[in-house]
């Protein structure tokens, strides 16, 4: 894994959270100017705050759901360009949460997030592996088989 030291480090904590059926939740971004995608739940962490901490506002804040998000189970450092259009070097720390009902409340989403999070739904993993929009992380699938062993 190498950073880049010219771009920002974004420390991010992202929430791969599934239901009872094993659908994983996803939010879909409308950016103008860029084609749709479709991400996990989860954002940057605040000042001093852990990635762990960071996993549980986030949860709170863009589902609703109050849920230890247990132990990491992943890392990606990407570089990509934010939603605000500032380019990053991403530090994201997955992880998972199981759900027993697929109930979201968006109330507490930023006016950003009320903005460019124009839909949620769950999908399936075959939905994940043949969605015609983007899908973020791209291997998301993998990192849930890997995880349930189904």
């Amino acid at each position: 894994m190498s950073l880049n030291p010219a771009l920002r480090l974004r420390c991010a904590a992202r929430l791969i959270v599934l239901d009872q059926e094993g659908r994983a939740l996803m939010f879909r971004y409308d950016v103008p100017g860029r084609p749709p995608f479709w991400v996990t739940a989860g954002g940057e962490c605040e000042p001093g705050e852990s990635f762990e901490d960071a996993a549980r506002r986030e949860l709170l804040e863009e589902t609703g759901i109050v849920a230890e998000p247990g132990p990491q189970i992943a890392r990606m450092t990407p570089e990509f360009i934010t939603v605000e259009g500032e380019p990053v070097q991403a530090d994201e720390r997955f992880f998972l949460v199981r759900v027993a009902e697929a109930a979201i409340d968006t109330s507490r989403h930023t006016v950003l997030e009320q903005r460019l999070m124009t839909q949620h739904r769950w999908f399936t993993r075959a939905e994940l592996a043949d969605w015609p929009e983007a899908v973020f992380p791209a291997n998301l699938s993998a990192m849930i088989e890997q995880e349930t062993g189904t």
